[in-house]
């Protein structure tokens, strides 16, 4: 009976041990290689942009590609299948942390991978997410960087750009988390400020040309807030406003620069060096993912396309022209 009660015992142990190393990140061998994969939701300018700063991150930190570090990038082109086989993949070749770009991959990733870190490359709010416990503090073996747009001055800026404004439309993809999150701050903000907006929604961007037309017949101005589906058509979106005269403020730069009028947007490229930093600091032992809050970046910019305003007859105020010289982004 007490070897019976011992090998119990020694079997409890066992089991719990196993546990342990199975839901906890895994410790760095400081005499390997270590491996990043890297998981981004589809082939597009802004995520592009913030693969690009991660890599770049890495390297101010001090982590070379191909020389003492091993990265493993996974385009998943949109496809949701894809993003589950990918980061299947991941966990297989046991990556020492994961990185996902926008907020389906890192979900994917999420769900997946459990002994080892996951950082985020630009989810809006990963706490809304199921991503992490609170923002504040993640509980989990996940952290990383926001790309929530700062709506108040982006308000702001439409309200100085359209005086005449009475019915300002957003537009959004409704299986989009981040973009939904957006949507319903935006509603709230405003409501805030006595202006009338209309919402519109999309299920992929094989919608967005009819939608948007029955849109910009009953509103004076758009804005689209950061959106992956519509970011990747949204030349639909900005041939259609231009047949109107209606103006469309969008989310990020590159949409700006696709013939957006202007934004107040965070800096992808920026989060994406934020992002490789925290990486490098998760794989050198300096930071804990479940203790370090998401970063939520505190300084946007601003950026303007003087093109698409002089075709759209929109008068900016000189300061707001000021600031975009000095501080932000121009195209010409």
């Amino acid at each position: 009976m007490k070897r019976m009660y011992g090998t119990i015992v020694i079997l409890l142990l066992v089991l719990t041990y196993a546990f342990f190393q199975e839901s906890n990140p895994k410790k760095m061998d400081k005499n390997r290689t270590p491996i990043v994969g890297i998981l981004q939701l589809t082939d597009h300018p802004a995520l592009n942009e913030i693969h690009k700063g991660i890599i770049n991150g890495l390297k101010e930190s001090g982590y070379i590609p191909n020389k003492n570090i091993k990265i493993d990038f996974q385009n998943a082109e949109g496809d949701q299948s894809n993003l589950q086989t990918m980061s299947t993949k991941f966990a297989n070749e046991n990556v020492d942390a994961a990185i996902g770009i926008a907020t389906p991959a890192a979900q994917s990733l999420a769900n997946t991978i459990k002994n080892a870190p996951i950082v985020l490359g630009a989810i809006t709010d990963p706490q809304k997410a199921g991503l992490v416990d609170s923002n504040q503090h993640p509980g989990r073996n996940v952290t990383g960087v926001s790309d929530l747009l700062p709506l108040q001055p982006n308000l702001d800026l439409i309200k100085a750009s359209v005086p005449h404004l009475k019915n300002l439309g957003i537009i959004y993809t409704s299986s989009d988390n981040s973009s939904t999150t957006q949507y319903q701050m935006f509603k709230k903000l405003c409501k805030q400020n006595h202006i009338n907006l209309k919402a519109y929604t999309i299920a992929n961007s094989n919608d967005l040309n009819q939608v948007s037309q029955q849109m910009l017949q009953k509103v004076d101005a758009v804005f689209v807030p950061v959106d992956n589906t519509i970011a990747s058509s949204i030349q639909t979106l900005i041939a259609n406003a231009n047949a109107k005269n209606i103006p469309v403020f969008p989310g990020s730069d590159t949409m700006v620069k696709a013939g957006g009028v202007a934004t107040y947007t965070v800096d992808q490229y920026g989060m994406g060096v934020q992002t490789g930093k925290i990486t490098a600091g998760i794989l050198k032992g300096q930071i804990d993912p479940k203790n370090t809050p998401i970063d939520f970046t505190k300084h946007p910019k601003l950026v303007i396309n003087l093109q698409q305003i002089r075709k759209l007859g929109i008068h900016l105020p000189e300061n707001i022209i000021e600031e975009a010289k000095h501080k932000g982004v121009i195209y010409k």
